[in-house]
């Protein structure tokens, strides 16, 4: 089964390679994320998160999921000093870097309570892998037509935070300026929730970033920085090391 939808504006593929009827789940789970979009969106006037942000809502009173969101968001805040910040003056309340990987792994739950277990689910080119191996490419951060690297996924996340798509979007919270110091991260987590934040995290932090999610439990990291050196950890599963073992 395959299955492609524009949501939260960016395109989520659905691929299941099992046998048995999952048209009833990718259902659910591509309601699941339009759910997310109305809800937590902050470019929606009527969305909680723009509510809260404006002051209609005390924190006392958001739902269970958003207050889950802002716990996330205020760990990796904490965590980075201050470099990844989702309430930067002059823009208001956006968590989005969050909701993303929180959201598409919550629908990958879905597909494996359903019964999936040979599946990919591609979120505007961050992946939630199961029952692989599975080959991911990763884009070149300056030519939209070629590959910097090829992971090879069976069970896991990949999530990439880069300058190609929207531009100096990633702000340092720390000084209010765009993060400048990397090209691209990429993140392999066993959550996309883990893999998108820190991806996000990290270059928010710019250089020092890449030692800050290569320190972290469970992670393997990825980098190209602004002198457009590689920096990798050992265990990132790249198909070529693969292939050599």
């Amino acid at each position: 089964m395959h299955r492609v939808e524009h949501v939260m504006g960016f395109p989520v593929s659905l691929r299941v390679d099992d046998e048995g009827d999952f048209e009833r789940t990718a259902d659910l789970v591509f309601s699941w994320l339009h759910e997310v979009d109305a809800r937590f969106s902050p470019f929606k006037p009527d969305s909680e998160v723009s509510r809260l942000g404006r002051g209609e809502l005390a924190e006392s009173e958001v739902s269970e999921d958003l207050r889950l969101v802002l716990d996330l968001c205020e760990h990796y805040r904490t965590a980075t000093g201050g470099a990844f910040d989702v309430r930067l003056p002059g823009r208001g309340l956006d968590p989005c870097a969050v909701v993303k990987g929180w959201s598409v792994q919550r629908a990958a739950e879905l597909l494996a309570s359903a019964g999936a277990r040979r599946f990919v689910l591609n979120a505007g080119g961050d992946v939630i892998a199961a029952g692989g191996p599975w080959r991911v490419g990763v884009r070149h951060p300056e030519h939209a037509d070629k590959l910097c690297t090829v992971l090879s996924l069976t069970d896991g996340a990949v999530a990439t935070s880069a300058r190609y798509e929207r531009g100096d979007h990633i702000i340092d919270g720390r000084t209010g300026r765009p993060a400048t110091g990397l090209l691209s991260l990429t993140v392999v987590a066993t959550s996309l929730t883990e893999a998108d934040s820190v991806a996000t995290a990290a270059f928010a932090m710019g250089a020092e970033g890449v030692d800050w999610a290569a320190s972290l439990p469970g992670v393997e990291m990825f980098a190209v920085n602004a002198e457009r050196k590689v920096v990798r950890t050992a265990g990132f599963p790249t198909a070529e090391a693969e292939s050599r073992s």
